[in-house]
């Protein structure tokens, strides 16, 4: 099979740059192009057959409008986008095969599918809290994958994302609701990205935590989302990495 041409944007970055050096350890995909700022986007595009994106919102619509206009796939690892930029991406993919994750380690998505079997089997009576840890550049704050899991266990447990999450404690914030979700971000150093979910109940306690020390595990998913569209013969539609890795 002839392998699959990849335009990898922020390819000067450090995940563009790690997925340039996963691709180039994968047989069945190229690099065909690699755009940063100044770039072509235009000229890119007419290379490849599939684009992974790890890049910033700000460069969102310029390329979902260009992926669509050349009826390229799209695997966005991008998070911290507007509700606005994620109906765009929604509606993208009825034209275009979209895979967009907040995290594309095979890991974390397992985390995904436990966070929600754990609060399925314990039930009622457990505290929910989410704490996620990443390097000191990191810009947007809670983390996509922090995001993730925190929507898992709203619509696992039947509250709101939007109204019972609780982003951080400062001063006399009362007693925690039996509702609520907490979420709280850490930042420093060059944490790639731990992820932890908290179950807490009068007298006993359940963690499930996943530590990335790698962007390669990105980067490879990412590759292998690439891919699972190519081999599925997908023409459009809106997937995530669960999807890829059949954990729907």
């Amino acid at each position: 099979m002839t392998p699959l041409k990849l335009l990898v944007t922020g390819s000067r970055g450090r995940m563009g740059q790690t997925v340039i050096a996963c691709a180039a350890e994968d047989p069945a995909v190229s690099v065909a192009a690699g755009i940063d700022l100044g770039d072509s986007l235009p000229e890119a595009l007419a290379l490849c057959d599939a684009v992974i994106d790890f890049t910033l919102p700000t460069f969102t619509d310029e390329l979902v409008a260009a992926c669509v206009a050349d009826s390229k796939a799209l695997v966005m690892g991008t998070t911290g986008h507007s509700d606005a930029q994620l109906e765009a991406i929604r509606a993208a993919s009825e034209t275009i095969p979209v895979v967009h994750a907040p995290n594309y380690s095979v890991g974390v998505n397992t985390l995904f599918w436990l966070t929600r079997r754990t609060a399925e089997i314990l039930g009622e009576g457990f505290d929910l809290e989410v704490v996620e840890m990443h390097h000191r550049h990191k810009k947007d704050a809670p983390s996509g994958t922090a995001r993730r899991l925190a929507e898992i266990l709203a619509d696992a447990t039947g509250v709101s994302y939007d109204t019972d999450t609780r982003h951080g404690r400062l001063g006399d914030v009362g007693a925690r609701t039996a509702k609520e979700i907490g979420v709280h971000a850490l930042r420093g150093g060059d944490v790639v990205g731990d992820h932890t979910v908290i179950y807490a109940a009068d007298g006993e306690r359940v963690e499930l935590t996943h530590k990335a020390s790698s962007r390669q595990t990105f980067a490879n998913g990412a590759i292998r989302a690439a891919k699972w569209v190519r081999d599925q013969g997908l023409t459009s539609g809106l997937f995530d990495m669960q999807d890829v890795l059949g954990l729907r």
